[in-house]
């Protein structure tokens, strides 16, 4: 089971909105087929992209009025 502190992801992510759009745009990239970019403990997508953002592996980029969460 994957456990991790609010505050960990907060402190990741620059804030509540950010977590949001992280994870939600990370979910639907997994959701398409892209692989994860850890070593998954979980089958769900929403548990693998909360993994990565905990660990610092997505960040979300701003085009314009886009947002977008890339996975490094």
């Amino acid at each position: 089971m994957f456990k991790v502190s609010i505050e960990k992801l907060l402190k990741n992510s620059g804030g509540q909105y950010r977590l949001l759009a992280m994870v939600f745009q990370r979910l639907h990239q997994l959701n398409a087929g892209m692989h994860p970019s850890v070593k998954p403990t979980s089958v769900k997508n929403a548990t693998i992209a909360l993994m990565e953002t905990a660990e610092g592996k997505v960040r979300l980029v701003e085009n314009g009025k886009d947002e977008s969460a890339i996975a490094q």
